[in-house]
């Protein structure tokens, strides 16, 4: 019966866009990720949502009793806590995203072999992205819903705008998740992953995560600002303190042109490597 159905839909597929590379069944490898994280995951994904929290308590309210107010892009003054928060956010959504679609990719390409084993179902490449990107939209979702309710009572949220950073939050996890995807798919071994790790950091670091871009030479400021991080920041920066302008569209662009791209590569690689 599961051999006759899984036929059924594959047949189905045919003369349909997209027929080579999806069959409308996304649910399929997210659901496998909820079991999964039901039995053993939880842990790591409770660990993500603890690390920015413990950074905002002792950066945010330690470090910042030291510095005191920071002045904002519009000339106002905020909390040093109230300006690292949003950063702390994106970079959350973006470790989150990270772990589930490169180190969590690389295991299901190279050693367990799952993706083999779904690829040969009715299953098609783009069904097993946007599953596996999905479950780290969930997580980025879940990192981010925590931190608000965290934040909120601090008072460092101070305006109605803030509640979209809810959503901006998982639209930078669906960036990074997309684009790790698509770059795990070239990883041929473990040691070849700590590139990841080199890339992040840094952003991490110098993406205005805890003082502005002018503390730099402009030539820098100009580097900092083609990186994903920044554009995730800025967005959620603008939104957390009500700083509505046209570059909050900028940065939302951004990430859609990076989840198309990352889409398509990741569909590309997992048909080349697989469906050949």
């Amino acid at each position: 019966m599961i051999a006759k159905g899984a036929v059924a839909i594959a047949e189905g597929r045919i003369g349909k866009p997209l027929e080579k590379y999806y069959a409308g069944r996304t649910r399929a490898p997210l659901q496998r990720s909820f079991i999964a994280f039901k039995s053993s995951a939880w842990l790591v994904v409770l660990s993500g949502f603890v690390e920015p929290v413990l950074y905002l308590f002792s950066f945010g309210f330690g470090v910042g009793a030291l510095i005191g107010g920071v002045t904002a892009t519009d000339g106002s003054t905020i909390s040093y806590a109230a300006y690292i928060a949003p950063g702390l956010l994106a970079t959350s959504a973006m470790n989150g995203a990270v772990y589930d679609s490169t180190w969590n990719v690389f295991w299901k390409i190279n050693e367990s072999k799952l993706y083999q084993g779904m690829l040969a179902t009715s299953l098609g490449p783009l069904d097993v992205a946007l599953g596996e990107i999905a479950w780290a939209l969930l997580r980025g979702l879940m990192y981010a819903i925590g931190f608000m309710i965290v934040v909120t009572p601090l008072g460092l949220i101070e305006n109605w705008w803030g509640l979209l950073a809810i959503p901006a939050a998982v639209l930078i996890a669906f960036g990074f998740a997309s684009f790790g995807m698509a770059a795990t798919s070239y990883m041929k071994s473990f040691q070849q992953m700590n590139y990841i790790n080199m890339l992040m950091l840094p952003m991490f670091l110098f993406s205005g995560s805890f003082f502005p871009l002018t503390v730099y030479p402009e030539i820098v400021q100009w580097f900092i600002k083609v990186l994903p991080l920044w554009h995730g920041i800025s967005l959620i920066r603008g939104l957390t303190l009500g700083q509505i302008d046209s570059s909050i569209l900028v940065h939302i662009l951004y990430f859609i042109v990076m989840i198309a791209l990352g889409l398509w590569f990741t569909t590309k690689r997992l048909n080349a490597l697989f469906l050949r």
